[in-house]
């Protein structure tokens, strides 16, 4: 029975006159699943509830930071708390010292870290700092990794560009995007082969440790080794995007998984608890550039916010009991590996990419490893099952090139559930 969202049609004809298509992030406006966006009024541990009244099982969670389940009491208590004592000084406070206190300890190849308010703004941060610590000009992405929507980074990148079909983005002047130089994920050979012709003028190298805004993408053995060998030799800096990854894939993210030390790290989503946030840090000789300390210039009115430390504190901090990780990786590979065997039941030709709590699921025959065997998926089929699945009450990304999440509040009977309502998708799809 087809689920009712009159509310969410409504609100998106309202939100159309104002806000351009309608949303305030492209993927949100669910063009590629050809589906009308539901507008969410609240979220409660694993679900949640459109203008209609509908619950959905939540496989996004506000796209990676909600890893404790939507509306954690622990931390909205701190959340609370916080906002008791007034939402915004723009001066010092002691718990963003806590917060970065805590993000220091988990991950050794940061030595300090500064607070920003997003993703884009930590990792566009992050690329300033590397181009004034080397004095250099070229930055090296790789293709389908997005690393927000910072001019640099809008060469073949991933997330909505991807999902919508653009290559690049008008607005971006030739002069910049030419400083930017994008490769193939998971080739070394590319990386090595480049370097060799312009190594002593690229700043650095910003990789996603495991791409997850082209849908999830492992790294291949040795490749991030490979980065890491030869930005060293090239004195260029190794810059980890873990926006994503950043304790969600391990307690000390990609860089503790796969036993790597980048120059600089950037910081998002679980920082934060689901409250605006991201950061960028790295060793010390290199982060005492930033002002006020050193002459590279970065600031921000509400970084450090109270309420976004405070939620991130709690969170990370509530990560750190003992067993939660492991839970989440039992509880991951269970999913992943039953839709496999499901979608082989029913002859559905179905790739599927995980570490950890985060994973993502191609219609396709070809091994995925770049953002070429990603293009070659079948996006339609993808769609199909987008709006199967949300007629059955479990809530996707709206995009065939996104994660999905996991969280501690997913139990096996939701699970359960999701993977019921996947064996009737799957079979009305074929």
């Amino acid at each position: 029975m087809a689920n009712r969202i009159v509310n969410s049609e409504k609100l998106f004809q309202r939100a159309r006159q104002v806000i351009p298509g309608g949303v305030n992030s492209p993927v949100r406006a669910a063009k590629a699943v050809g589906a009308v966006p539901l507008f969410i009024t609240r979220a409660e541990g694993s679900r949640i509830y459109d203008a209609d009244g509908q619950s959905y099982l939540d496989y996004v969670g506000s796209w990676g930071p909600m890893i404790l389940g939507h509306a954690h009491p622990q931390v909205l208590e701190a959340v609370i708390q916080a906002a008791g004592r007034g939402t915004s000084y723009g001066a010092p406070t002691e718990i963003e010292v806590e917060l970065a206190e805590e993000i220091v300890s988990r991950m050794p190849a940061i030595g300090q870290v500064r607070l920003v308010n997003s993703g884009t703004e930590a990792t566009m941060s992050a690329v300033r700092l590397a181009r004034g610590f080397t004095g250099r000009s070229l930055l090296v992405k790789f293709d389908g990794c997005y690393h927000g929507h910072g001019d640099s980074f809008l060469v073949k990148a991933g997330s909505g560009l991807a999902t919508l079909g653009i290559p690049g983005s008008p607005g971006v002047p030739e002069e910049i995007a030419s400083l930017t130089l994008s490769l193939p994920y998971n080739d070394l050979q590319a990386v090595s082969d480049l370097f060799r012709a312009q190594g002593p003028r690229i700043a650095a190298v910003i990789v996603e440790p495991v791409a997850g805004n082209m849908g999830v993408v492992l790294p291949q053995p040795g490749f991030l080794a490979g980065l890491r060998e030869i930005t060293a030799r090239y004195q260029s800096l190794l810059i980890f995007d873990e926006v994503i990854t950043g304790f969600r894939v391990a307690r000390g993210g990609a860089q503790e998984y796969y036993g790597l030390q980048p120059d600089l790290t950037c910081l998002g989503k679980i920082i934060g608890g689901g409250l605006p946030v991201g950061a960028y840090g790295g060793r010390k000789d290199i982060m005492a550039q930033i002002a006020p300390e050193g002459p590279i210039y970065q600031a921000g009115t509400l970084s450090g916010n109270p309420l976004a430390a405070a939620a991130g504190l709690a969170t990370l901090r509530i990560l750190s009991e003992t067993g939660l990780y492991e839970r989440l990786e039992e509880q991951s590979a269970f999913f992943f590996e039953r839709l496999k065997d499901l979608a082989r039941a029913q002859n559905l030709p179905l790739q599927v990419t995980r570490l950890g709590s985060m994973g993502s699921i191609f219609f396709s025959r070809e091994e995925i490893r770049d953002f070429a065997s990603v293009q070659k998926a079948s996006a339609e089929a993808y769609a199909r099952f987008y709006r199967a699945m949300r007629e059955r009450g479990v809530y996707l990304a709206p995009s065939a090139f996104e994660a999905l999440f996991i969280s501690l509040a997913h139990s096996r009977e939701d699970l359960e559930k999701t993977l019921a309502a996947a064996e009737e998708s799957f079979r009305e799809i074929r």
